[in-house]
């Protein structure tokens, strides 16, 4: 492998503009693509096979108007004020008429669907609504239909003090597959009844328009990165190629990505997570081949064409094989079966593999366009005074000067190996228990922020009418046994039923089929979305004996929007452990391969389990708990995200094996090179842990950046694989990592005589180059070469 990277190197070193052209021309084709077949991404978020997405798919087949997605928008008057006015009641009428003639807009008085299936949230006829349960601290009866001309406003309901109005529809289509100019033209519509009237209005969660998360944090991110290529690399012209390399990978891979979402379904922040991930990867790779190259040429005096080749050959190496452990672990999110999740992995796969192959192929390219300035005179005239001070003074106290910092923390953490073992493990257990109670959902207006609109109105409908009308339920019932069809009686019985119950506020029909082979149902909790109540009543509706359906022989199923969430948030919970199981397995097979060790795997296997869990705890502490929460733009706790540690778990794994491979094959290329193993890690760490903690700088940066997007979903994402990176990468690798590697010593690199014979050797330290270069050397002019590495 190093030989034919460093051949490799060598031909884009000399042929720069071949390569180039033809990254240009992949990212034209990119380019063109997004501009052909346009950009079409969705809030949608769905788990086949769980079983409200089975019944939402059965409803969409059988009663399609009804399974359409719901939304709401209050309207509210001025402290003191009433909404019943002459003129405010006018604006809120025909404001509702409005949104109600909008495309993909169910009209509840269109002929079609028929009285029986009209979606007005009020009681059906000759039953009241019926208030909260009894020792509710609401009145009796808090909310009424809105009355024009004294006829009710279809959709609407007002609160008693009159002061708030409530309007629920219905799209024809589901909510998360609404497009942003949908939801936009209802957002412009409603907001016409502010004008000149003192009306608030404020849409709900479901109405947000999809964002194209990029912004100032972003910016910022790759701003604090760009300082530390400068400050690591000292140059700027160095410290520019790997944000140019980077930047190209994204756009291929982000583009790419877009360009294909309109032949595939694909969320909203799938492309993010590719950006993410790619401008992370982008920069470290190729900060690690240039930081080689610079090395070899200030250390060892090379060209630049024969520095950037053995660069490519050696650091290459190990750029290619930790992009392969990466890739490993997002592609392996597809064994799961979660199309959603797959989606999201092989888009960010896709941007690690374009980070690995421009690193091998344009970097070197740019590397020979930028020819010797890649190290400036002032630079190599600093290396020669050092140079001659190692002449005077001996080699072994240049290095303790010049990696003083590095020497003195290795030094100490070798010295006093079983305390900081103990205090690590302890640090991150603490740090863990959070995630014993972590939660998870899908973000909704209680989540938002209280500056925003759907957090108004989450609020104001709460308060006003009660938690369960920011979630109701489709409930569905199909006919068992010798009942024959649901008949308007059975329907009646239905809706009588479910209002009996003491957790329900709420049920009203929706529609029937015209062979009464199926119904549906709107039912409103009497508690919140995420509330476990809610969850409770989901699952006693689905239960086979549970008394409604039993008395009225049907099968109940339940669905909507807050049902998904519910059964995503457990198929997620299931499928982690079994991820984690795989990502264990895969970790020390790959390791092993890499390290040849089998002490070595299984430490960096367990030290990774232990950021994982400590990164779980953390975050939940702040998104959850609300700890520290005003410090990343979190005003209130809330439920995880249902993926965001499964997706975390895949990225993070790929990361930490990332700083492993590089910290630890320079440990394993001095031991190999005759040092004792105390010495091997001394040294190994000397020569990779600076460009180690610059990587992880940069990689918490531009996740960081992304904390401070509007949206909970990027917002948790970017928070969990920053603290995870500085978790693994300055707890787990640079601290822990040596400690172990001391307590074990030569242990640290057995292998079975057996298992070496089979293993194959990935020459991932470079070994069969420098051979293949000292032999060279030796048959033209062995004095004029340093084959050094």
């Amino acid at each position: 492998m190093s030989t034919f990277l460093y051949r490799l190197g060598r031909t884009a070193f000399d042929r720069p503009w071949l390569f180039i052209a033809g990254w240009l021309a992949v990212l034209a084709v990119v380019v063109g693509g997004v501009l052909v077949n346009g950009v079409s991404v969705s809030s949608e978020m769905k788990i086949e096979g769980t079983e409200a997405q089975t019944v939402l798919d059965r409803v969409a087949a059988e009663l399609p108007e009804a399974s359409g997605g719901q939304a709401s928008v209050v309207f509210a008057a001025p402290e003191g004020e009433r909404l019943d006015t002459a003129e405010r009641l006018a604006v809120i009428s025909d404001t509702v008429g409005d949104v109600y003639d909008l495309e993909k807009v169910v009209n509840p008085l269109d002929a079609a669907l028929g009285a029986a299936q009209e979606r007005t949230p009020a009681a059906p006829p000759g039953r009241a609504p019926k208030g909260p349960p009894a020792g509710s601290d609401r009145e009796a009866s808090p909310y009424q239909p809105l009355m024009v001309d004294g006829q009710p406003v279809p959709g609407v309901l007002v609160s008693s003090d009159g002061r708030v109005a409530l309007f629920q529809f219905q799209f024809t289509v589901a909510s998360t597959s609404l497009a942003d100019e949908d939801v936009s033209s209802v957002v412009e519509v409603v907001e016409r009844a502010e004008r000149g009237t003192g009306i608030t209005v404020l849409p709900g969660d479901s109405l947000k328009a999809i964002e194209i998360h990029v912004g100032i944090g972003e910016v910022i991110g790759l701003a604090v990165a760009s300082l530390v290529l400068v400050l690591t690399l000292g140059s700027l012209i160095a410290a520019g190629l790997p944000l140019v390399t980077a930047l190209v990978g994204v756009g291929i891979g982000v583009g790419g990505a877009y360009a294909l979402s309109t032949a595939v379904e694909m969320n909203s922040a799938t492309p993010v997570l590719g950006l993410m991930v790619g401008l992370a990867v982008g920069i470290d790779y190729a900060l690690f081949v240039v930081n080689r190259q610079r090395r070899l040429i200030l250390d060892r005096g090379l060209t630049a064409r024969e520095a950037a080749g053995r660069a490519v050959g050696t650091a290459g190496s190990a750029v290619f094989f930790a992009g392969l452990t990466v890739l490993i672990a997002l592609t392996a999110l597809t064994v799961i079966g979660i199309a959603m999740l797959s989606m999201m992995a092989l888009v960010a796969a896709a941007t690690v593999a374009m980070a690995v192959l421009i690193a091998l192929t344009l970097l070197p390219a740019l590397l020979g366009l930028v020819g010797e300035r890649i190290c400036s005179d002032r630079a190599r005239h600093r290396h020669r005074v050092k140079g001659t001070h190692l002449a005077q003074h001996g080699r072994h106290r240049l290095e303790a000067e010049s990696h003083s910092v590095a020497d003195r923390w290795v030094k100490g953490v070798i010295t006093f190996r079983w305390p900081v073992v103990v205090g690590v493990v302890a640090i991150l257990g603490v740090a863990a228990i959070p995630a014993a109670n972590m939660n998870m959902g899908l973000p909704s207006g209680a989540t938002a922020n209280y500056d925003t609109a759907a957090r108004q109105s989450y609020e104001a409908v709460s308060a006003s009418f009660g938690q369960g009308f920011n979630g109701p339920l489709l409930i569905t019932a199909e006919p068992t046994g010798t009942v024959g069809r649901i008949t308007p009686e059975l329907t009646a019985k239905l809706i009588a039923d479910f209002q009996e119950r003491a957790d329900v506020v709420l049920a009203a029909p929706v529609g029937v089929t015209k062979d009464g082979d199926l119904a549906v149902f709107s039912v409103i909790p009497t508690s919140g979305p995420d509330d476990e109540a809610t969850s409770n009543l989901v699952k006693s509706l689905r239960e086979p004996d549970n008394a409604i359906a039993q008395d009225n022989r049907v099968q109940l199923g339940v669905t909507g929007f807050t049902a998904i969430g519910i059964d995503m948030s457990d198929k997620l919970a299931d499928v982690l452990p079994v991820y984690l199981g795989i990502i264990v397995i895969l970790s020390i097979l790959i390791l092993t391969l890499v390290f040849r060790s089998v002490v070595v795997p299984i430490k960096a296997t367990l030290g990774f389990l232990l950021s994982i869990l400590a990164t779980f705890g953390v975050t939940t502490a702040v998104f959850q708990w609300g700890w520290l929460s005003g410090l990343f733009g979190v005003d209130t706790g809330g439920p995880l995200m249902s993926f965001m540690p499964i997706i975390a778990t895949g990225i993070l794994y790929g990361l930490a094996m990332d700083y492993q491979v590089f910290l630890v094959s320079s440990m394993r290329e001095a031991h190999i090179h005759g040092q004792s193993a105390r010495q091997s890690v001394v040294h190994g760490f000397d020569q990779a842990s600076r460009v180690v903690v610059a990587a992880a700088i940069i990689m918490v940066a531009v996740f960081s950046g992304f904390i401070f997007s509007h949206d909970v979903m990027i917002k948790q994402i970017g928070f969990a694989l920053a603290a995870g990176i500085l978790i693994d990468a300055f707890i787990v690798r640079i601290t822990l990592v040596p400690a172990l590697m001391a307590i074990f010593d030569n242990n640290a690199w057995w292998l079975p005589r057996w298992l070496e014979r089979l293993l194959p050797d990935l020459d991932i330290e470079g070994d069969k180059l420098l051979t293949m270069l000292k032999n060279q050397a030796e048959a033209t002019a062995p004095q004029m070469v340093d084959v050094r590495n």
